[in-house]
């Protein structure tokens, strides 16, 4: 019988790498997982594989990669995104494209705006000298790893930053003033919001004001908070507990990783 497959879609300034520990949780209980890269991303280490490739990405063509990538499993997978990954699993959903989403710290849509001091930290301190914006490890720990120790926050670095299209950043002002993912309305699958309350990128307030946009929408949405936490919840060393939560609330709304029930 098939699994369920599962799609990891990584953000800003993290690769998809940070999304392995998920993908082997999932595949232990059963899951088909995918943790595809970005275009130009190229394989684990600092440098991107084609900066010239991934310089040119921008929202609609990130959304239009996982897609495809979502397309082409057989079966309508579970998309789960942190970050702008959390943007593009609700775009996808809305449009019923994924049997559900989870939304993990995501950046905002529906008129959920940034408050300036968020704002600032996603717009970068000089202008880039090409298309690709990098963060130091300093303001890697500042911005993504505010809630750990100074070595934990080095070694998430070391591992799973990379730089970031200027064009995307530009794209996500736009997409905040975009309707939420409702177009498919009764139809479209369920969707997981989850926020850190400690995030500085995107604020735990600005989530729950997506939630709220999602309000007239005949459709399961739900809102899942932890406290003590920034945006590398995914990635941290606390990624079990969210991970395992949201195991439990596909669990919840009957889907297993073998569809017809069970694990």
């Amino acid at each position: 019988m098939n699994r369920t497959p599962v799609v990891f879609i990584h953000g800003a300034w993290l690769r998809a790498s940070s999304w392995d520990p998920w993908a082997e949780r999932f595949a232990r209980r059963g899951f088909r997982t995918v943790v595809p890269r970005w275009p130009g991303e190229g394989a684990p280490g600092f440098r991107p594989g084609a900066p010239e490739v991934l310089g040119r990405v921008g929202l609609d063509g990130l959304t239009d990669h996982y897609a495809a990538v979502a397309r082409s499993l057989g079966a309508s997978p579970v998309l789960v995104g942190h970050s702008v990954g959390g943007l593009v699993a609700q775009r996808l959903v809305g449009i019923r494209v994924g049997r559900a989403a989870v939304a993990i710290a995501p950046a905002p849509v529906g008129g959920a705006v940034l408050p300036a001091g968020a704002a600032r930290l996603w717009t970068p301190p000089v202008r880039p000298a090409g298309d690709l914006v990098s963060l130091t490890a300093g303001r890697f720990r500042q911005v993504l790893a505010n809630t750990v120790d100074t070595a934990e926050a080095g070694s998430l670095f070391v591992h799973h930053a990379m730089p970031t299209p200027l064009r995307l950043l530009a794209d996500l002002a736009a997409a905040a003033h975009q309707a939420p993912a409702c177009t498919a309305g009764a139809a479209r699958g369920p969707l997981l919001l989850v926020s850190g309350q400690e995030d500085r990128l995107v604020p735990d307030s600005v989530t729950r004001e997506v939630y709220k946009r999602y309000g007239d929408c005949p459709a399961v949405t739900e809102l899942k908070q932890f406290a003590d936490r920034g945006h590398s919840l995914v990635v941290d060393s606390g990624w079990r507990s969210v991970a395992d939560h949201v195991l439990a609330w596909l669990d919840e709304h009957g889907i297993h990783a073998r569809p017809g029930g069970g694990r």
